[in-house]
């Protein structure tokens, strides 16, 4: 694992069948539109190349409304790659269907062997990583994944998250090797403790969830309080509108798998 975790050049998305629409949401949202979030998630993948990144566009899965999101069924570093279990039964079989694509990329490919564990429950930082236990990710899973992460030298931390947290990542992101974003609720419980802690203004708490590749931050454009927040921690800030995507509850990390490809 490398100190400059927001390091890039490689990742894998998946691109949305018309099945998303009837994809997991906790708050009733509105639903979303094919159209909408097939635009939306064009744009991001789009805004992955122009910050460096060979992309890996894998085919729809219609029997899998959320599998356009990636990071949950699986974790990559350089050194290889974990198949997670997510915690919904619907989702259950998506790490299956990433594990052919994974074997070809990485010499060891991991399976988590017990529980269950949402990738966006866990936040890499340059010297620790943190599993938020939620309705997705479960005490045995968790516990699982840090031997796991052991093996890839990484420092792992189970910690506890507020009710309301759907996912770690929906409330906490990584900015730069010191600074983390969060929602008041997730700053409030001291679990970065030794980070510097970036706010969410209130009534912006969707846009906790941001994503550090190489040294562009991308950020949702709805929450321009936020943005302003941002900007000045950043060398490049680039706004995306995610408001099809964020229907059902998800935001810009979890649309891909992200590493920094081995040298040589």
């Amino acid at each position: 694992m490398t100190a400059k975790i927001f390091e890039f050049d490689r990742a894998i998305v998946r691109e949305p069948a018309p099945s998303v629409v009837h994809g997991l949401r906790s708050h009733g949202q509105d639903d979303p539109t094919f159209e909408g979030i097939a635009r939306e998630h064009a744009v991001y993948v789009d805004a992955l190349r122009r910050v460096g990144l060979t992309v890996t566009a894998l085919p729809p899965l219609p029997a899998y409304p959320d599998s356009i999101f990636v990071e949950d069924p699986a974790l990559v570093f350089t050194d290889g790659a974990i198949l997670l279990r997510p915690g919904t039964p619907t989702r259950a079989n998506e790490a299956a269907e990433l594990r052919d694509c994974l074997a070809a990329m990485f010499d060891v490919v991991r399976e988590l062997p017990e529980g269950h564990v949402d990738g966006g429950d866990v936040l890499v930082t340059p010297h620790r990583i943190f599993i938020g236990l939620s309705d997705r990710t479960d005490a045995v899973g968790a516990a699982a994944l840090v031997k796991l992460l052991a093996e890839f030298g990484g420092d792992a931390k189970i910690v506890e998250t507020p009710d309301e947290v759907l996912h770690l990542k929906t409330a906490a992101s990584l900015v730069d090797e010191e600074t983390i974003l969060a929602t008041g609720a997730l700053a409030a419980t001291g679990i970065f403790a030794g980070f510097r802690l970036l706010t969410v203004p209130a009534g912006e708490e969707g846009g906790a969830n941001v994503l550090r590749l190489n040294d562009t931050l991308l950020a949702a454009s709805a929450y321009p309080q936020t943005l302003d927040l941002l900007a000045t921690h950043v060398p490049e800030l680039v706004a995306l509108d995610v408001r099809e995507v964020a229907k059902i509850d998800a935001g810009l990390t979890c649309m891909s798998l992200r590493w920094k490809g081995a040298i040589g």
